[in-house]
C-alpha cells in the first residue's frame, strides 16, 4: 500500500483536480499551491513576489543539493532567493511525507521522495484539444490565448523540473503510473489511482 501520492501533470490536464479528488476519497491530506505559500511565509516573501519566483530556480546548485541527506538550508546567504524558495518547499514536502497518507501536487515532489517506496509517482496528461477546451472551462482563459498557455505553463514546469533533478518531466520510466485523464476521464483516474493505492 502507497502513504504517498506524488503527481506532476501538464497544464490543464485536470491533474490538480484528480489530486484533489483522490486526497479525499483516501481520506489523505492534500498538498499543492499550500506548500508554495507555506514555504514563503517561512522565508518571509510577501504573496507579491512568489509568482516571479516559483518555478524559476536556477537549478544548477539545486541539482547537486536535492541529492543529498539534508537538501542543503534555505536560510545560505549565498543562495538567489529562487533558490532558497524551492529548498524551503523540499523541507516541508519531505516533512509531510514523514506524516504520510498525503497527495502532493508538483514541486518535483516525486523526485524529492524518490527514494520513499510508500510513494506512489504519477504522471497526468491529455491531448492538446482537450487541454485547450479545459483551459477555457476551468481556468477562465479565452480560445486565442489557451493555446499559448498551454506551452508557456508545461515549458515553465519542464524547464523548473529538468533543472532541479536528473529525470525529464514527461518521461514515462519515471513515474509507477501514466494516465491519459482527457480520455479517461477525471473521475475513472481517480478511481484507478485510488485502486493502485490501495493495491
Amino acid at each position: 500500500m502507497y502513504n504517498i501520492v506524488t503527481i506532476e501533470r501538464r497544464y490543464a490536464s485536470g491533474g490538480n483536480e484528480i489530486g484533489k479528488k483522490l486526497a479525499k476519497a483516501l481520506g489523505y491530506k492534500f498538498y499543492d499551491r499550500n506548500i508554495l505559500l507555506e514555504a514563503a511565509k517561512n522565508l518571509d516573501i510577501p504573496y507579491t513576489q512568489i509568482e516571479g519566483l516559483e518555478e524559476s530556480s536556477s537549478g544548477g546548485i539545486l541539482f547537486n543539493l536535492s541529492r543529498t541527506p539534508f537538501g542543503g538550508s534555505a536560510h545560505s546567504k549565498e543562495l538567489p532567493l529562487a533558490d532558497k524558495l524551492f529548498l524551503e518547499e523540499k523541507r516541508i514536502i519531505e516533512e509531510v511525507a514523514k506524516e504520510g497518507h498525503c497527495v502532493i501536487v508538483g514541486r518535483a515532489s516525486g523526485y524529492i521522495l524518490r527514494e520513499k517506496e510508500t510513494n506512489l509517482k504519477v504522471f497526468i496528461h491529455a491531448e492538446k484539444e482537450k487541454r485547450i477546451q479545459r483551459a477555457i472551462e476551468k481556468e477562465g482563459i479565452l480560445q486565442p490565448e489557451a493555446e499559448n498557455a498551454l506551452k508557456k505553463n508545461d515549458k515553465r514546469r519542464s524547464g523548473f523540473y529538468n533543472s532541479v533533478t536528473n529525470w525529464v518531466w514527461s518521461d514515462p520510466q519515471y513515474y509507477e503510473v501514466y494516465l491519459d485523464a482527457g480520455k479517461l476521464g477525471i473521475d475513472l483516474c481517480v478511481r484507478l489511482l485510488t485502486e493502485a493505492v490501495k493495491g
